[in-house]
């Protein structure tokens, strides 16, 4: 049976002083991705959950989206391969630099939002992505949707790839996600995304909109920490998974 791993996008706030449920969600967690100040997040935000998340022996990963603060890089954007490149260096080597500063490696890279979205199906952005990730450092993980473009991608690099399943977002025939702009794009309630996580971990495949199943591979699963119930949701799921003896040891 597969052994995966937990992971949760953090640092997309503003301030030291305004964490949120980042640290608490720690707990449950055994990789995190921080934002490198495009999508979200600061530099003070940036050193603080590198702090947590070290003190805590998480995996830690570079979470680069689009420069879209006011969409929280969640707009799709006209972009080239060489700017999504260069956009996805710059921000590597900034978490990277913290990282390093406070006596940590970094682990992986995890694009996000409407760039994540993109690169799953854009064969010319995806190699974009992954030429950086391993121009940067060869040994980083690429984190991208199961099955998508961007494994592909950072297969074809060379790069060690993780298929990405989400514990809270419904899927599409051809294995993509649903678009947020559709009524039907987030599970809801806690039963329904923890049946879903099973399937997607022991059945190695998870119900689309139509009904039908659809193949799909889970080395890493996403959990949101914006939530009203975040916490209780990824204690849930923790449990859940340590029930099954598939969660990675923390």
């Amino acid at each position: 049976m597969n052994r995966v791993d937990l992971n949760c996008d953090m640092g997309e706030s503003f301030g030291v002083y305004s964490l949120g449920n980042d640290v608490a969600l720690m707990d449950f967690v055994s990789s995190v991705n921080i934002a490198c100040g495009f999508h979200a997040g600061d530099p003070g935000v940036m050193r603080e959950t590198v702090r947590y998340a070290l003190a805590k022996n998480l995996a830690i990963g570079a979470h680069p989206g689009l420069p879209d603060l006011a969409g929280f890089g969640r707009r799709m954007m006209a972009i080239s391969p060489r700017e999504a490149y260069d956009m996805v260096v710059y921000q590597i080597g900034a978490l990277y630099g913290f990282v390093r500063a406070a006596g940590g490696r970094l682990h992986h890279v995890k694009p996000h939002g409407a760039l994540y979205n993109m690169a799953a199906q854009d064969e010319s952005l995806a190699a974009a992505i992954a030429q950086a990730v391993k121009d940067v450092d060869p040994t980083l993980v690429l984190y991208g949707l199961s099955g998508s473009a961007l494994i592909r991608a950072g297969e074809t690099e060379g790069l060690r790839v993780a298929h990405e399943v989400f514990a809270d977002r419904t899927y599409q025939p051809d294995g993509t996600l649903t678009p947020r702009d559709q009524p039907d794009a987030l599970i809801h309630h806690d039963d329904a995304a923890l049946n879903q996580v099973l399937d997607m971990v022991c059945q190695r495949q998870v119900r689309a909109t139509d009904g039908q199943w659809v193949n799909i591979q889970a080395d890493t699963i996403c959990i949101h920490g914006d939530g009203a119930h975040a916490l209780e949701f990824a204690a849930k799921i923790r449990q859940t998974l340590q029930q099954s003896a598939v969660i990675q040891s923390m």
